[in-house]
């Protein structure tokens, strides 16, 4: 299963569905995470928030392949993307183990296959350097077996190379 988490807008949006299988839009039309945990602690994978994201943490758990399409905001992702990255933190449990020598949650949903990050916007050396590093953490900590980074110059570009 391929899951695109984006932050193009609805006209990209259409053009996104027809090739994936799932798409997660980043309106901002939902609220941020509270960390109350009650989606590890009372009614796992499920957000105690009943709104869009209500199953997040399921849809990007059951995920094979996710892509994130982000706007570059000062070497991270948009805040309506890391939004939604905060509010499926249930795709792993409150256990710890390691994984590649260090210390991480359990998944919950086991490992993956791929995930591929696409960052568009005005970007320096070093936020091209600091999204390398965040995305092979990233990758390690969310169980993909392997990652790719791809910069774009603007939004456009970033929804033609999704």
């Amino acid at each position: 299963m391929k899951t695109v988490i984006h932050d193009l807008g609805k006209e990209q949006n259409e053009k996104i569905l027809a090739s994936t299988d799932r798409v997660v839009c980043a309106d901002g039309r939902y609220a941020p995470c509270q960390g109350c945990f009650k989606c590890w602690t009372k009614h796992p994978a499920s957000c105690a928030m009943k709104d869009v994201l209500h199953q997040a943490c399921r849809v990007l758990g059951t995920s094979d392949d996710l892509t994130i399409i982000t706007e570059n905001r000062y070497g991270s992702y948009s805040q309506a993307v890391k939004n939604i990255l905060d509010r499926s933190i249930a795709t792993s449990t409150p256990f710890s183990t390691y994984r590649k020598g260090q210390m991480h949650h359990t998944l919950r949903y086991g490992k993956r296959n791929r995930l591929h990050l696409i960052v568009y916007g005005s970007l320096t050396d070093a936020e091209k350097n600091t999204w390398q590093l965040m995305a092979e953490r990233n990758a390690i900590n969310m169980g993909f077996r392997e990652y790719s980074i791809t910069f774009c110059a603007d939004a456009e570009e970033a929804g033609r190379t999704a």
